[in-house]
């Protein structure tokens, strides 16, 4: 197979509609990436703040800006390529800004926007290489090849990450875009590569056009090849596709190929370590070498188990599910298919791809899974390749889609893959990051204000944050840097042996294994001393009871004693504890955030609640949330008159229709009193029926019409068809899983009563 036939494909009959050029799928995936990052308010992951934005934030300006570097980057365990990528960003941005004059507002929002805009161009590239992979494994205008980019773009994880700032998204990108321009014509039409040396040197050489075909590819090897490297820098795990992928190419080529393909790989990877080390050089002050630190801190000494352990079939019974939810059934199906071909020495260029990409998508997890840390992003490279062996099931099950159970399926998959998108990137751990805007909209008001006569100088709003570490990001999101800022730290136990790395406690753990005692040792004054008004209008204002004003934000948020911030925040699992601590002070509560519905981490559990000493701020935020509750409970009650309204005799102008017919509840009838019997001698007067008796329930349709005498208990109907008695006394009764309370909240019942 040679380039110039790299999309020919299995079969013919593409829709005409579904031929469209690549560089109006590109224009399109780029314009629904962007819309996907700019929606994008949710928290996942630390490392997407802390192991990018932040030493990207202090190479664009200076170290004194308050960026928070983490141990990682103080034990050079990181390559500077990443954050470097972000600082030209931050360096454009801020310069767009002071050409352009723009206001202090919309600095801090350009600033924010910024990377994720960036983020959303890499993720096109790679939703629109997995495409063009697609159509080198099944054919260039394929049912699979669209099938392939519809599930990268339905995909609610690819919604939920691939537009984040993580590493593990730009080596994504790289990797799927590498894995295109690999040569798999290498392996369509060779022979068997299990012989000598010899014979394969002697084949080689009595085959002319070897040489012809590997010269066609080697300018896009080459570029394969740097790009691979690439990945491997950002993330060593990488190297993991690229041993699999060159120990078949290495088994299945001509030793032509073989030697080709070595002298290429020392090439570009030399070329590519040299500029990444001379980078690190600059970045780190010192010579280093990243990936081999990055693995003996998370191997040799296990740190990694720091963070966190996980079963062995972490990957299996997690990982695969929330990268592929709805269409893990057809990738399980497609993985199988691909492998049981048993094609790495066949003939067909496009079945050996294929199982080829099966092949990387086992070894990765299995090899991950030797390491006790794990987390889904670690395999989110495979993710590309998943989607490309998930399409043939896929198509096969839902075309043609002709038969109504496949549509309402298909329909059933598309809302289920949306409602998961919107939840995740949306409302599920919102607060995180909606309370960064608002402790920044606050500094910024405060900055505007002019300074008090007697305000101290230098004085300004400060946070702290009580909290696991890391919970939020930082810089980036906080962007100031006058807003002076502390948080609970976590470093893992650098340098520790093994039983003093079973005791060891971060500041975080000694925090929460008790908040009381940590407070008095470790905030200035105690929890005797709580200052009464904020710093920025405080007359009495004393560097040694606060903070000294002269210190930098870098300095203030590194203090070993964190002094009382004028803004607290928590999550809202910490407020009883900290009103029994705090209950003397003035602090009080000035903003809350939704954060999550739910959380694995208690500590995390519910909204974000923000303490302030300021009393305007209080009585502001206490008098909205007044008025917030009244109009809720005013809305309320016209809601119940109107429903109320709506059940009064003769207000309705149409008839209930038949659905409402169905399930509202039969009306009570009066019944005999079983202490009182017959009168033997009444009888029903002439001039008058039974269902003329005033306790006769109205027949006012078809489906009302069966009524009981008043000594017999009702018994229900289904479509209008009144149940036998010995089938009524069977059926429990359960219409009262279905009646509304009549008051769902405790705040109602106190105004209704």
């Amino acid at each position: 197979m040679t380039p110039g036939n790299r999309g020919v494909r299995r079969g013919s009959g593409a829709p005409a509609g579904l031929r469209l050029s690549a560089g109006s799928v590109f224009f399109a995936l780029v314009s629904f990436r962007l819309l996907n990052a700019l929606l994008l308010r949710t928290f996942f992951q630390p490392d997407e703040f802390f192991q990018s934005l932040e030493p990207a934030w202090q190479m664009a300006f200076g170290e004194d800006r308050g960026a928070w570097i983490t141990w990682e980057w103080k034990h050079h365990l990181r390559s500077s390529i990443h954050p470097l990528l972000f600082a030209a960003v931050y360096s454009t941005a801020d310069f767009l800004v002071q050409a352009l004059h723009l206001s202090a507002a919309t600095r801090a929002d350009l600033l924010v926007a910024a990377p994720k805009v960036t983020q959303a161009l890499f993720a096109a590239v790679g939703d629109f290489y997995t495409w063009k992979l697609a159509r080198l494994a099944y054919g260039r205008w394929s049912h699979e090849a669209w099938a392939t980019l519809a599930l990268t773009i339905a995909s609610p994880w690819q919604w939920f990450c691939s537009t984040r700032t993580l590493s593990n998204c730009l080596e994504t990108t790289i990797t799927v875009v590498a894995l295109y321009l690999w040569p798999w014509e290498w392996f369509g039409t060779v022979g068997s590569a299990t012989g000598s040396k010899r014979v394969t040197r002697a084949a080689s050489k009595k085959d002319p056009e070897s040489e012809a075909r590997d010269g066609v590819p080697l300018k896009r090897l080459r570029l394969c090849l740097c790009l691979a490297a690439l990945a491997c820098i950002l993330r060593p795990t990488n190297v993991l596709v690229w041993v699999s992928l060159a120990s078949v190419a290495w088994l299945r080529g001509y030793w032509t190929q073989r030697k080709t393909l070595a002298r290429e790989v020392l090439i570009c990877g030399s070329s590519i370590l040299s500029v990444s080390t001379l980078l690190d050089r600059a970045f780190y002050g010192t010579w280093t070498f990243p990936p081999l630190k990055f693995l003996y801190f998370n191997i040799a000494q296990s740190l990694a188990v720091f963070y966190g352990k996980n079963d062995w079939h972490y990957y299996i019974s997690q990982g695969y599910p929330l990268l592929l939810t709805t269409a893990l059934p057809f990738a399980i199906v497609g993985l199988y298919r691909a492998l049981k071909q048993r094609s790495l020495l066949s003939d067909n260029p496009q079945a050996s791809m294929q199982t080829q990409l099966g092949l990387i998508c086992l070894v990765m997890p299995f090899t991950l899974s030797l390491i006790s840390h794990k987390e889904v992003r670690f395999i989110y490279p495979l993710l590309p390749s998943l989607h490309v062996l998930t399409a043939p099931p896929l198509v096969s099950f839902f075309l043609p889609v002709s038969h109504t159970p496949r549509r309402l399926t298909l329909l059933f998959l598309l809302l289920a893959n949306l409602a998961v998108a919107v939840y995740t990137t949306i409302y599920h751990a919102s607060g995180t990051l909606s309370v960064l805007s608002y402790i920044r909209s606050q500094h910024l008001s405060h900055s505007r204000v002019p300074a008090a006569p007697n305000t101290h100088p230098g004085a300004g709003p400060t946070a702290g944050f009580l909290m696991p570490c890391h919970s939020t990001p930082w810089r980036s999101h906080l962007v100031n840097p006058d807003l002076r800022a502390w948080a609970l730290s976590c470093d893992p136990p650098v340098g520790l042996n093994a039983t003093e790395k079973e005791t060891y406690l971060d500041e975080a753990d000694q925090f929460y294994a008790d908040p009381a005692q940590f407070l008095r040792n470790n905030m200035l004054g105690g929890t005797r001393h709580v200052p009464r008004q904020p710093s920025y209008t405080d007359p009495q204002y004393h560097y040694s009871s606060r903070m000294a004003p002269s210190l930098t934000t870098t300095e203030f948020q590194s203090m070993s004693l964190h002094p009382w911030p004028d803004y607290l925040v928590f999550f809202a699992a910490l407020e009883p504890t900290l009103n029994n601590i705090l209950w003397s002070s003035t602090y009080r509560e000035c903003h809350r955030v939704f954060n999550t519905h739910w959380h694995d981490d208690s500590r995390r559990k519910g909204d974000i609640i923000v303490w302030c000493l300021d009393p305007n701020e209080q009585a502001a935020w206490a008098s909205g949330k007044l008025r917030r509750e009244r109009e809720a409970k005013e809305r309320y009650f016209e809601r119940a008159i109107e429903h109320i309204k709506r059940q009064a005799p003769g207000q309705s102008d149409r008839s209930p229709s038949i659905w409402q017919r169905w399930t509202k509840p039969a009306p009570k009838t009066w019944s005999w009193p079983k202490s009182l019997s017959w009168p033997k001698s009444w009888s029903w007067p002439k001039s008058w029926s039974p269902s003329k008796a005033p306790w006769a329930a109205p027949s006012s349709s078809w489906l009302e019409r069966s009524w009981n005498w008043p000594w017999e208990r009702r018994r229900r109907t289904v479509l209008g068809v009144q149940l036998p008695a010995w089938l009524d006394d069977r059926i429990p009764d359960l219409s009262g899983l279905w009646e509304k309370k009549k008051y769902s909240r405790i705040e109602d019942r106190d105004y209704w009563t």
